[in-house]
């Protein structure tokens, strides 16, 4: 297992959140929007210039601009 930014994960990855290191406005916003530590999410599509991101999240569907991205912390699973 390792921690990587939300923004480097490939499409089709999944992971768990492990932090969202922002805090004020921005922070608050990516918390109500679900995306806490401890939750389950994947990277299903991403836009032509890869910004932004479609992620699956406790059965729905969001996206985040790479901005946003970077301040979230995922452990994923080490793939050989």
């Amino acid at each position: 297992m390792s921690d990587i930014s939300l923004r480097q994960m490939a499409v089709n990855q999944s992971g768990i959140i492990a932090a969202v290191k922002v805090g004020g406005e921005l922070g608050r916003r990516i918390r109500e929007m679900g995306l806490v530590p401890g939750t389950e999410i994947t990277v299903k599509q991403r836009a032509p210039l890869n910004d932004p991101v479609a992620l699956r999240v406790m059965g729905g569907t969001l996206t985040l601009r790479n901005q946003e991205a970077d301040h979230i912390t995922v452990t994923v699973a080490d793939t050989l």
